[in-house]
């Protein structure tokens, strides 16, 4: 086995784990459903598309930075769909169809995370994960961070880690902070980070394990994770290597 390690860093994420109605929350680290769709969308893959294999890969998460939470007052309306006629000012929905003009304007709360820096890894045998790389190096369809709003700054591909397992993997890639957070220890110290591992015999369930589902109808189950923490060198001493990830353009598509 292998692992595909991705790198996921923004000004803005946001990876809703229990959103409901106008409140739109975020948890505080990457739900599997959402890396998932990150690499649903670089392989070129349709709303509704079976995502089976994807999901049977083994997910965990290290996080090098872990940002501020950060709230959004925000409103919704469907005036600009056509500002000359009131009656036609309806907000379409995932359906297809639209709401009542009277339901077309929404105040909604929408949390997400700032400047956080977060190591994802997938379990998976070295030619999926050679296919994941590949697509994510030029993506079918725009990559992003939980939501649209939130596009990765940074590629997201950080290498292949061949014949390792995700513990492994995680403990050794290279830290991923930026300036500000890597400022706040000390060079040639070590620092403590957070991981969330999927483990059958882990004591935490977090919902969002893709289900086989029609499009515009998602269902997720629970998976086990287990809670930890990991010890690495700060920047200063070599770190092990990774497979470069290489160049990294996911907007060029556009200019073809």
């Amino acid at each position: 086995m292998s692992v595909l390690l991705l790198r996921l860093a923004g000004p803005l994420q946001s990876w809703g784990g229990a959103s409901r109605h106008m409140t739109r929350y975020t948890l505080d680290m990457p739900t599997k459903s959402g890396v998932i769709g990150l690499l649903a969308a670089a392989l070129g893959r349709r709303r509704g598309d079976d995502l089976s294999d994807l999901a049977a890969l083994r997910f965990g998460v290290r996080v090098d930075q872990p940002g501020r939470l950060l709230t959004d007052y925000h409103t919704v309306s469907a005036a600009s769909h056509a500002p000359a006629d009131r009656a036609r000012q309806r907000m379409p929905t995932a359906s297809g169809g639209s709401l009542k003009r009277a339901d077309s304007t929404k105040v909604t709360t929408r949390y997400y995370l700032a400047d956080a820096v977060f190591i994802a890894g997938l379990e998976a045998p070295q030619a999926t994960a050679q296919l994941l790389a590949d697509a994510l190096r030029r993506p079918r369809y725009p990559l992003y961070l939980g939501r649209r709003s939130c596009p990765p700054a940074r590629p997201v591909l950080l290498g292949i880690q061949p014949g390792a397992s995700l513990e492994t993997a995680l403990q050794e890639a290279p830290w991923q902070a930026g300036p500000a957070e890597r400022a706040r220890h000390n060079t040639g110290r070590q620092a403590e980070l957070a991981t969330a591992i999927e483990d059958p015999a882990g004591t935490d369930a977090l919902p969002d394990q893709p289900l086989p589902t029609p499009a515009f109808n998602r269902r997720f189950a629970e998976r086990s994770v287990r809670h930890s923490t990991i010890r690495i060198d700060i920047p200063g001493a070599p770190a092990p290597s990774i497979t470069p990830a290489g160049p990294h353009d996911p907007m060029s598509l556009l200019e073809t």
